[in-house]
């Protein structure tokens, strides 16, 4: 069942689709609160309350359906799933017929987020602390026609430890070959929140695939920085691999373990891949954030608000050569 909503004349459309997708369940949440004051998860502090804790998958794989929506323009098809997040489930270049990001095509659940369930795949978005709390949950959602002929799909929560509010809206333009991602983060109470929010592109790799940091990023740590390296050129040992006496860690076909790479204090507002093999890739530049903020690079803020209203926008680019 679909339905469209569509300007006449215009070259962006939107709609509702159900879809089935192969999918685990997960396990019941604990009935009592769990506080997890002394828990570390990735170097922060891994208290989750008053959101329930689920710690069980289960093994059976079923077909399940799923409310989508669609946005669509010449360029680019892009599937949100409400019902997970809000999260960015499949986009497609209908230039290059590829996606440019990983698209997913089960719904397999794993105990990596903060109160459970976390899924691969798409694009995530985080807030107010890494691993978002509900990301396996249900956001609240519509579709604005904007006059310029745009069409924007907002997805907004409050969410449950600090009683903010965020809005993610995700705009197709006629023309245009980018997705813009406009955030909005609202502080609901009269006291100062702090919060973190940043997005999470997930990629197909293969030996061809490059990640690409700004000019002058040139050291890189893991979460917590609990260990550091120089980039793109390792010279020594970094995830317990000796790199000398000089590796390219920028190339996945040259990293023998998964990895993280963190970048701070750049003065460029980007990141992004290259694929070498099909010369088409992405990038995530951020555009404008409001004040007050304080930024720590592009597609994700650090922020310290009172009662207001901080927003940030960003494109997610194709690159093609």
């Amino acid at each position: 069942m679909k339905t469209k909503t569509i300007n006449k004349g215009n070259q962006v459309n939107a709609w509702y689709e159900k879809i089935n997708i192969p999918s685990y369940g997960i396990g019941k949440p604990e009935k009592n609160p769990m506080f997890l004051e002394k828990r570390v998860y990735q170097g922060s502090s891994g208290v989750v309350y008053p959101h329930p804790v689920i710690e069980k998958i289960l093994d059976e794989k079923v077909d399940k359906e799923w409310n989508a929506i669609y946005l669509e323009n010449q360029y680019l098809k892009i599937m949100i799933l409400p019902e997970l997040g809000g999260r960015i489930q499949m986009a497609f270049d209908k230039t290059k017929q590829r996606h440019f990001v990983y698209y997913n095509r089960v719904i397999k659940p794993a105990l990596v987020g903060l109160t459970g369930p976390w899924i691969s795949g798409g694009i995530e978005f985080n807030w107010p602390q890494h691993h978002r709390p509900s990301t396996f949950e249900p956001v609240d959602h519509c579709i604005e026609n904007n006059k310029d002929g745009s069409i924007t799909v907002w997805c907004s929560e409050v969410e449950r430890m600090f009683r903010t509010r965020g809005m993610a809206g995700f705009t197709l333009y006629p023309d245009k070959a980018y997705l813009e991602i406009k955030v909005k983060l609202y502080n609901r109470t009269n006291f100062p929140q702090s919060f973190l929010w940043w997005a999470n592109p997930a990629v197909k790799v293969n030996d061809h695939y490059q990640s690409v940091f700004p000019p002058d990023v040139n050291a890189v740590f893991d979460h917590g920085k609990r260990d550091i390296s120089e980039f793109p050129i390792a010279k020594g040992t970094y995830y317990k691999v000796d790199y000398s006496p000089g590796t390219d860690i920028s190339r996945y076909k040259n990293i023998p373990v998964p990895t993280s790479y963190m970048a701070i204090a750049s003065e460029y507002n980007f990141v992004g891949g290259y694929e070498n093999d099909t010369k088409g890739g992405w990038c995530m530049l951020q555009i404008t954030i409001s004040r007050p903020a304080r930024n720590s690079g592009p597609g994700a803020m650090v922020i310290l608000v009172r009662h207001g209203i901080v927003t940030s926008r960003m494109k997610m680019v194709l690159i093609s050569s």
